[in-house]
Parts: C-alpha cells; structure tokens; sequence
C-alpha cells in the first residue's frame, strides 16, 4: 500500500481509535487523527517487521487491525504524556 493510503486509513483509524477509547487526550480531533496517523504507519511497521504480515492491500483485515492497534497505542501514550498532573 502507498504512503497516502496509510495515511488515509491513519485518518479513519485515528477516529476509530477515538470512539473505543473516548476521554481527555489533549489536543481535540485533529491532534487525534494526526495520531492515528502516526499510529498506524507503526502499527503497519510493527506488523509487518516483527510478525510478517502482508500490508499490500487497503481492505485487507489485517492491515486495518495493524492500523487502529497502533493508533490506539499512539493515542493510550500521547493521553499519558499530557493528561494534567494534580
């Protein structure tokens, strides 16, 4: 798959990663679909270096798990490093 069908699912797999894991990240939308975008260019990366999945195909079920996996992560990591210390 190219780099802007990554980012294409980064998009639509940051607003999924927003919908299972709802609650205060910072930054608002935008700043989560950057994230899903950096989250799933990882999670495509993590799949298929460490566990060799075929990352070729846009509607592959795979590589849209790979892609909200990794958005999730980004998203659980960016929410540590900003929530507000009381």
């Amino acid at each position: 798959m190219s780099f802007i069908g990554w980012i294409i699912l980064g998009l639509i797999a940051g607003a999924i990663a927003k919908a299972i894991k709802p609650g205060e990240q910072g930054g608002g939308w935008l700043a989560t679909l950057l994230l899903g975008i950096v989250g799933a260019l990882l999670g495509g990366w993590i799949g298929s270096a460490l566990f060799g999945v075929d990352t070729k195909e846009f509607f592959s079920l795979s590589t849209w798990l790979l892609a909200i996996g990794g958005s999730l992560i980004v998203l659980v990591i960016w929410g540590l490093l900003t929530r507000k210390k009381v």
